[in-house]
């Protein structure tokens, strides 16, 4: 029998954690108001709407199907010394995380292929075992041999995806060097340095790095239960995928649609990836990468990979350019589009340029750059004081 102490103090935490989470969901609820009200300009009706023009199945070396998207330019755009521009997605996403940066090279005149990695998006889930950083970097080769089989590439990885153009670097250097004519790498990692903090320092990292994996498998177990309490608590949901993934206003189309990719992806998947993620280590990889035009982007207030990590892939790669985007989190290709936009076009320029010309990437000096967004500001402020005038009218 529970003391009766103890069942008042059980009690009290129940009806205190109630209350925080009926305040949570009162909060958010009012925060999420306000970005349908005023914010929904920065994502239109139609904004992550995209038909791609071919699908595929690539079979991967162990048998699991991955699912690949090919986007093809018009007609009169088409030019056969271009690259394919081959999109490696990240962690808990899947390809549509993409859907604004593969329009603008489309219109570009880039032939785009993009991929759902093994147990994300549309491809299949895998065993447990498979879920590896390793295996990611075979599955993209494999990608590569079936949708983009020659000519030029330009690779890009966002978060896990970085990581995985790393691993497929390091199994199949030959790729890399005899192909590959620029890269971006995009809120990512090399590891070396444990990569569960969420911005809560090494410590509590380690912790999570350890429990991590255990707590996501068990809930996984009841997943029916949990996707009843997303439905349920969805506005809470919201707050948290914010906090994470931004650092500046976004309209609430896009929490939704960042929030359903992640929470699309079952539990169980999350923590089959946990462990591999934790201990990556591919900065002798970053070797391949010498002599290629190389793009390293982050968020400046990003919680998960912040910016120190880029700075140690830059330290890596001779002539990399580093840009750092003001007020920008993990999610950066959703949150400032239109500045991830151009200089993946203008990366792609330049790696064109650097491979007609035979220049030595090596020689080039290192360039940071940090890059504010303020037409995105400008946006914000105009569609708030507009806002507010309407609101005073009513």
């Amino acid at each position: 029998m529970t003391p009766p102490n103890r069942g008042l103090i059980g009690l009290g935490v129940g009806l205190a954690a109630a209350g925080v989470a009926t305040a949570a969901g009162v909060a958010a609820g009012r925060v999420n108001r306000e970005r349908t009200a005023r914010l929904s300009v920065l994502a239109p009706d139609g904004a992550y709407a995209h038909v791609p023009d071919h699908e595929l199945a690539v079979i991967a070396d162990d048998g699991v199907p991955l699912h690949v998207e090919v986007d093809e330019p018009a007609a009169d755009a088409a030019d056969a010394a271009k690259p394919t521009i081959v999109m490696s997605h990240g962690y808990t996403l899947s390809l549509r995380s993409w859907v604004l940066q593969r329009k603008a090279l489309q219109r570009a005149g880039y032939r785009v292929v993009l991929w759902d990695q093994r147990s994300h998006g549309r491809s299949e889930v895998a065993d447990s075992d498979s879920c590896t950083i390793e295996q990611l970097g075979r599955d993209l080769h494999r990608v590569i041999e079936e949708a983009a089989p020659e000519g030029p590439l330009v690779l890009i990885g966002h978060s896990m995806g970085g990581m995985t153009v790393m691993s497929m670097a390091d199994q199949f250097p030959e790729v890399v060097r005899q192909r590959v004519i620029a890269a971006a790498f995009v809120a990512t990692s090399a590891g070396g340095q444990n990569m569960m903090t969420l911005g809560f320092g090494q410590f509590v990292g380690r912790l999570l790095g350890r429990l991590g994996p255990r707590f996501l498998a068990r809930i996984g177990t009841q997943q029916k239960l949990v996707n009843t309490a997303r439905r349920v608590g969805r506005d809470v949901e919201d707050l948290i995928v914010d906090h994470y993934s931004f650092a500046s206003p976004v309209a609430q189309h896009t929490i939704r649609y960042t929030g359903d990719m992640i929470m699309g992806t079952p539990l169980s998947v999350m923590a089959d990836f946990l462990p591999s993620i934790n201990v990556h280590d591919k900065q002798s990889a970053l070797e391949q990468f010498h002599g290629i035009e190389t793009l390293v982007v982050n968020g400046m207030q990003d919680l998960l990979t912040p910016p120190d990590h880029s700075e140690a892939i830059v330290r890596l790669v001779p002539g990399a350019e580093h840009v750092v985007v003001e007020d920008a989190g993990h999610i950066i290709m959703l949150e400032h589009p239109e500045v991830i936009n151009e200089q993946f076009l203008e990366l792609v320029e330049r790696g064109m340029r650097a491979s007609a010309e035979h220049i030595d990437i090596g020689r080039k000096p290192r360039v940071r750059r940090t890059v504010t967004d303020l037409q995105k500001r400008r946006r914000v402020a105009k569609a708030r004081r507009g806002s507010s005038r309407g609101g005073r009218s009513a």
